[in-house]
């Protein structure tokens, strides 16, 4: 009976210690997700055992630092691309003109095209404005303010999933031109490398267009686009009736009567054959009726 006696202490003893280990590491895990906040003014400092002087026997409270949000529970900015055309009526050209220079000016944009012209009636400026998004709406509600509003319209572009497949695409592109680089420097032959070189060629040609299309993307999501159109009416003088005296009325009366006179000579001289046959008409109608009465 010792040794069975010993073996069972023994096993009770193991058990224990394995479970103070444990809890041990746990501890020790669960140490880095604890903070202790220091204490406030007034209040009694902690021994060495964990408690106070104003009360012993206590340990201090323990309070739970926030846990850091990982980066994919955080929603990607969109990319949107913001475009309006308006047209207003302004009853001065040039100071409106004035007027929207320090508009724009004054909310960070710049003109990027712009002309005038002058037809049918109109004397127009066209204009193209780039203006950080921030300030867009701000600027549209001042641009209102120029004149009458008679055209207004506002469109907004998501392009952040296109953009994010043509920055996909560009990566892969330089990882293949990096790969057809590593493949010339191992190279032997003169007609490897020539067609490891064409096929960089080809790949370096493509970069070039998706990194331009890329930053053309970057410019329209960096730079709102507002299209304008300001026009002032141009007044058209109105020429007046002419008086006309009596003396001209009578000549132009001659002048007509003289002009129906010649159209007239000018049909019967059209009409001669008709003038000829309808007097042999009439006389062989007027045979034929004298014939009936002698037959008669």
């Amino acid at each position: 009976m010792k040794y069975p006696l010993g073996i069972i202490v023994g096993l009770a003893a193991l058990l224990g210690s394995c479970s103070q280990s444990h809890k041990q590491e746990a501890v020790v895990l669960e140490a880095p997700l604890m903070s202790v906040p220091p204490p406030a003014s007034g209040d009694a400092v902690a021994d060495a055992s964990g408690s106070t002087d104003d009360a012993p026997g206590e340990t201090a409270p323990v309070a739970a630092s926030p846990l850091p949000i990982p980066a994919e529970a955080v929603a990607p900015a969109r990319l949107l691309i913001y475009h309006a055309e308006l047209r207003l009526k302004v009853p001065s050209l040039p100071r409106a003109s004035t007027r929207l220079d320090s508009l724009v000016r004054g909310n960070g944009g710049y003109l990027s095209a712009a002309t005038e012209t002058r037809e049918d009636g109109e004397w127009r400026q066209q204009m193209t404005i780039r203006v950080r998004p921030a300030r867009f709406h701000a600027l549209m509600a001042s641009l209102n303010g120029l004149g009458t509003v008679e055209e207004k319209k506002l469109t907004t572009d998501d392009i952040t999933a296109q953009h994010a497949d043509v920055a996909a695409r560009l990566a892969t592109k330089r990882a293949v031109e990096k790969r057809y680089i590593d493949l010339l420097g191992r190279a032997k032959k003169i007609s490897e490398i020539l067609e490891i070189e064409g096929k960089i060629g080809e790949v370096r040609e493509e970069i070039e267009s998706t990194e331009s299309r890329l930053k053309t993307m970057d410019d329209e999501v960096g730079y709102s686009t507002i299209a304008l159109t300001c026009y002032q009416l141009i007044p058209q003088a109105v020429p007046e009736a002419p008086v006309v005296s009596f003396a001209s009325r009578v000549v132009e009366s001659f002048y007509t009567g003289w002009t129906i006179l010649t159209s007239l000579f000018i049909g019967l001289v059209a009409i001669w054959p008709f003038l000829l046959l309808a007097p042999l008409g009439w006389w062989a109608l007027r045979r034929w009726r004298q014939r009936r009465q002698v037959a008669a």
